[in-house]
C-alpha cells in the first residue's frame, strides 16, 4: 500500500504550517508523508521553534 500524503500550505510557511508538519510527522508515523510549503518563503519563525 502506498503512503498517504498531506500538505500544509500557507503564505509564508514560517510558523503554523511548519508546526503542523512537525506534529504530523511525529504523530502520523511512517504511513504518511507530511510536507509544508508557502507562496512566499519567510524562513522559520523563532517562536515556532520555541513552541515545538
Amino acid at each position: 500500500m502506498e503512503n498517504k500524503t498531506i500538505y500544509f500550505i500557507c503564505t509564508g510557511n514560517s510558523c503554523r504550517c511548519q508546526m503542523a508538519e512537525g506534529c504530523g510527522k511525529k504523530n502520523l508515523g511512517d504511513e504518511w508523508q507530511v510536507y509544508s510549503g508557502g507562496i512566499k518563503a519567510h524562513g522559520v519563525n523563532p517562536k515556532a521553534i520555541e513552541a515545538m
